[in-house]
């Protein structure tokens, strides 16, 4: 009768020690660690949604300037514009001004 005795000293030592006492920090449990990940994964998207959304912004902005300095330049000839510029010129003024 004793491996009795040795399985319940074995149950109660294995009882205790999954007793948490207030002075322990448990480590976080596989569940909670891959619910985290999966709420990291859906805010970088959200991150990456508005860096695109500002890169977007920015390449708009950077092809308006540079139509407008396309357009200061033809406005600053002195010369006669050939047919193509004056087209450019009339379809940039019709655009931004």
């Amino acid at each position: 009768m004793v491996v009795p005795s040795v399985s319940i000293a074995k149950f109660v030592s294995q009882t205790s020690s999954t007793n948490v006492s207030d002075h322990e920090i448990r480590p976080e449990g596989v569940k909670a660690a891959k619910s985290k990940r999966n709420t990291a994964k859906e805010k970088s998207l959200a991150e990456y949604t508005s860096i695109w959304e500002m890169k977007k912004e920015d390449l708009a902005m950077k092809e308006r300037l540079s139509k407008l300095a396309i357009l200061d330049t033809l406005l600053a000839k002195k010369e006669p514009l050939s047919e193509a510029e004056e087209v450019v010129k009339n379809k940039l003024l019709a655009r931004y001004l």
